[in-house]
């Protein structure tokens, strides 16, 4: 693509030395992705300098070297003055807007609903997804469990585990629209927003779910984390506010000056939406759901009381993208399972297998809580301590889980660079002794997974939580594939035989 990188909306450039106009054929930030062509951005991280790697960039083939910089971009022009070099205030959000531009402002194509929120952002993204799909309104989705369009899931190699960089995200709204794509539904984290990942993206309709402690090795303070979350709904024409949920509700309401819908179990709450008197049943959840002043019948094929909660969010972004309650209810009972979310698996001899991804202390007690509620003889619940987050939180998921199982297998999720043991120990920490319940430890997922069946017997309930993204374990930065379904089945069937 021809880019005149003077003509570019929203980019704000501090000086530009080298041709004004280049063909470009990719955006990339990573020196080693780059090819003939390239724009490459240099972005500065915790661990690495992307302005050491211009050199590199340009010597396989990158074209145009944007930077905040002065003097390197100037020490590199007079080496190659046949390269662009950009001067920018920021890498990360001239990339958003060039990404933007690159691939065509594919984004004003799409309703785009951003989630944000310490727990329920999958879930809720996805139901926005099912949702918006069953309803004839053609949608992606970007998120912990992968990059789907309306069809299935994409073959993209993701840049991050939740929300991905600025260039993905544009790419992939290139490829949604493409396909006929009408909408797109995805998780916005707190650290995204803070790296400007989402900059320059106007979401039509922004939802919160809730906000509790998290990522304090990255924000530090809980001020800087709500600040962070906070800034998408300053990008947003609409939002769905969780009334119930006292750390964010009202300061959102604060900034929004656009159309809001507000959602609630409090029947004096006065919600636009009330949900409540949630029944489990075998085939899945049924509640009410009173909108306009009437009460309707809610039955989905999903488990998990705080489920209706963030199924009532996701109808709510449907109401705003302009769907009527009666179309929403209609379709409700297609509404699948999320991978991953209180995924309820049927075993041999009537054992119940849940697959919930939980990993903080609140969605800890809140899954634990929900499982309890299905008939069973024992429960035996697997918790993880994930090592490429704060230490501080290891022994909080201990304290959360503590007397709510028969047994706890404590174990680890992406060790990253750090001892699994150390992680485990950490986790063990937050029991009090003696202990009230059994206490197994393994250091490896996949070990765990084996324990908590092993510990298993007819009627039981094995719940495996905490964070398996992608499908994968993160050990000293590599990607190892993991699936808990495949171990599951592989134990089962070698029981069997």
């Amino acid at each position: 693509m021809n880019i005149q990188f003077t003509e570019i909306p929203h980019l704000k450039s501090l000086s530009l030395i080298g041709p004004e106009v280049q063909e470009i054929t990719s955006i990339v930030y990573n020196s080693v992705e780059t090819k003939k062509g390239s724009a490459f951005f240099c972005v500065t991280g915790e661990n690495t300098d992307g302005h050491l790697y211009i050199e590199e960039a340009i010597d396989k083939g990158a074209c145009a070297i944007i930077g905040t910089d002065k003097e390197m971009l100037n020490q590199h022009f007079n080496l190659f003055p046949q390269v662009t070099f950009l001067q920018v205030e920021n890498s990360k959000v001239a990339m958003a807007h060039i990404s933007n531009y690159f691939y065509g402002n594919s984004q004003d194509r799409l309703i785009k609903v951003g989630v944000t929120g310490t727990n329920g952002k999958t879930t809720t993204a996805t139901f926005v997804y099912s949702l918006f799909n069953l309803l004839d309104m053609p949608c992606g989705f970007l998120g912990t469990t992968g990059i789907w369009s309306s069809t299935g899931k994409l073959a993209y190699k993701k840049s991050t585990p939740t929300t991905p960089i600025s260039s993905d995200i544009h790419n992939i709204f290139s490829q949604l629209a493409a396909q006929g794509d009408v909408s797109a539904a995805m998780e916005v984290s707190s650290i995204a927003l803070d790296q400007k990942r989402v900059e320059g993206i106007v979401f039509d309709v922004a939802i919160h779910t809730n906000i509790s402690e998290e990522h304090m090795e990255y924000h530090k303070t809980f001020t800087h984390y709500l600040q962070s979350k906070l800034e998408l709904f300053r990008q947003a024409k609409s939002a769905v506010i969780n009334l119930d949920d006292a750390g964010m509700s009202q300061e959102i309401l604060e900034i929004a000056q656009y159309p809001c819908l507000t959602y609630s179990a409090d029947p004096d709450s006065g919600a636009d939406l009330i949900w409540g008197d949630c029944r489990t049943l075998d085939e899945g959840l049924a509640f009410n759901l009173i909108y306009q002043g009437i009460a309707r019948q809610v039955q989905v094929p999903i488990f998990g009381e705080y489920n209706a909660g963030n199924l009532t969010a996701a109808i709510a972004a449907a109401l705003l993208a302009g769907k009527s309650i009666e179309e929403i209810l209609a379709v409700l009972p297609e509404l699948p399972q999320v991978e991953g979310r209180f995924q309820v698996l049927a075993g041999p001899e009537g054992r119940k297998i849940i697959l919930d991804y939980a990993h903080t202390p609140v969605a800890i007690e809140l899954v634990l809580n929900e499982a309890k509620k299905l008939p069973h003889r024992r429960l035996i619940a697997m918790i993880a301590g994930i090592g490429i987050r704060d230490f501080s939180k290891m022994p909080k998921m201990a304290k959360a889980a503590e007397g709510r199982a028969d047994t706890i297998v404590v174990t680890v999720d992406h060790p990253g660079y750090n001892n699994p043991k150390d992680v485990v120990n950490a986790v063990v920490k937050g029991f009090t002794v003696p202990y009230k319940q059994e206490v197994l430890t393994a250091p490896l997922r996949k070990d765990a997974v084996i324990e908590a069946l092993k510990a298993s017997g007819p009627e039981d309930i094995v719940l495996l939580s905490s964070g398996c993204i992608n499908g994968a374990q993160i050990i000293k930065g590599e990607y190892i594939p993991h699936s808990d379904e495949e171990i599951i089945e592989e134990f089962f069937m070698q029981q069997r035989h």
